[in-house]
């Protein structure tokens, strides 16, 4: 097999790289002359005492890592790929509580139990609430525009929210934060009953917790782990006053003292953090690239104005990935696309390669919002940790671009998106954007 032509010291996991641009020309590399390969970093620098992770490029090889948990294991150094280098392993160890950092058999009980809240009909019974949202969050922004700051701004509880980032005189808005990071909190609000005023407490503290490796949040890792005590305190609060007076909503399902197979109070608050990263950050950032991708591609935007394929969710995460790499720890030695790895050694799985794979997917760089199948790899591949909240996310992208689409037809970019300084998230902080006429205003 032939080697792969990198320049010296190139790391798939670089904040730097991915505050630039996803690797799309060093992915086909990889797929196509090393698809599993070792990748050197000095020790401690991704927060682990090791010397550097595999690189898993192909769509095969990242679901069958996914898929055999028993080989794999999410638990032993987390499923996230790269940390701050401050990190102490103590602050790691204290991350497996999170369910996306379990192995089976506890995470199979744990999953067992917030399932209930992502059944189809407990996704459907949100459908009504979060259309009128969606709705009322586009309405918003144009009935802003030019004049006012956005949620986050207004707040302050937007970390790197800056002039630029509010409505402009000019009638642009930043779309980020006017529109794409509205939808998933209230989503999450209505889910498991916050009141939605507190919305930007849940805005502020996943923000802090996900971007400490963007120097403009100024966010250390300790302001990131402060955020994440401050949550996992709301959250086990909230489950200690469902205890005591139970209401209909998901809290009260997954906490409720009576019978057994409920969370405890800080099991409930670690889902409220793995709900707040993996529901609002991801959705957040899938929503801004699928406009962002539909502003690029007018065709598209048409396309998609006058039909409304119902294929267009799942394009949309293809195309975005908003979670570029997560990582697996050997469990014992292993053959990987003729690599051997040993018990031990950590294992990146390249979501945002694997979902551009040309054994896979036809022009798989071509955004295509009728492409069926789609077996892209966006949320997850497969196996216990395929995402849970899947359905709730193809609702929230569905229902605000039908919104976007009646209210803000003719939407256009100014300039191109500011991205976030990441290891793993493939983000976005800003898109400033100027509203079209608006369309209807009811449907």
């Amino acid at each position: 097999m032939p080697c792969p032509h990198l320049p010296e010291g190139f790391d798939f996991t670089d904040p730097d790289l991915l505050q630039a641009r996803v690797p799309h020309p060093e992915f086909t590399e990889m797929r196509q002359t090393a698809p599993v390969w070792w990748c050197t970093q000095p020790a401690g620098i991704s927060g682990f005492d090791d010397e550097g992770y595999w690189v898993v490029t192909r769509h095969a090889d990242v679901k069958y890592v996914s898929t055999h948990p028993e080989l794999f294991s999410s638990h032993t150094n987390t499923a996230v790929i790269r940390f701050n280098e401050s990190i102490g392993r103590d602050q790691i160890e204290v991350q497996k509580l999170i369910m996306l950092n379990m192995d089976p058999p506890e995470h199979t009980r744990v999953r067992q139990i917030v399932q209930r809240g992502f059944t189809p009909r407990a996704v459907r019974s949100l459908e009504q609430a979060l259309r009128g949202r969606a709705r009322s969050i586009v309405e918003s922004a144009l009935a802003g525009a030019g004049r006012d700051t956005g949620p986050g701004v207004e707040s302050g509880t937007d970390p790197g929210a800056s002039s630029t980032a509010s409505l402009e005189a000019d009638g642009s808005f930043d779309f980020v934060t006017r529109v794409a990071v509205e939808l998933p909190l209230q989503a999450i609000a209505e889910l498991i009953g916050v009141p939605q005023q507190d919305r930007s407490k849940i805005f502020d503290w996943s923000n802090k917790m996900a971007a400490y490796d963007d120097p403009e949040y100024a966010i250390t890792e300790e302001v990131g782990t402060e955020a994440a005590m401050e949550l996992i305190s709301y959250a086990m609060n909230l489950a200690a006053a469902r205890k005591e007076c139970p209401a209909k909503d998901i809290v009260s399902q997954l906490v409720a003292a009576e019978g057994q197979g409920n969370l405890s109070s800080d099991e409930f608050g670690f889902f409220v953090i793995l709900l707040a990263v993996a529901g609002n950050e991801t959705t957040r950032n899938a929503i801004s690239h699928g406009m962002h991708a539909f502003l690029t591609h007018p065709d598209q935007w048409e396309l998609y104005k006058r039909e409304r394929p119902e294929t267009t969710a799942e394009e949309i995460v293809r195309w975005a990935t908003p979670v570029v790499s997560f990582q697996r720890t050997a469990t014992q030695d292993v053959e990987l696309g003729g690599q051997l790895i040993k018990k031990g050694d950590r294992v990146g799985l390249f979501y945002s390669s694997a979902n551009n794979d040309p054994e896979v997917f036809e022009n798989p760089e071509t955004f295509d919002i009728t492409r069926d199948p789609n077996p892209h790899l966006g949320f997850g591949g497969g196996g216990p940790h395929f995402c849970l909240g899947k359905s709730l996310a193809v609702m929230e992208i569905n229902l605000i671009f039908n919104a976007i689409a009646d209210m803000m037809p003719d939407l256009r970019l100014v300039g191109e998106p500011r991205r976030l300084r990441s290891a793993w998230l493939n983000g976005i902080k800003q898109l400033q954007v100027v509203p079209g006429r608006p369309g209807p205003t009811s449907g």
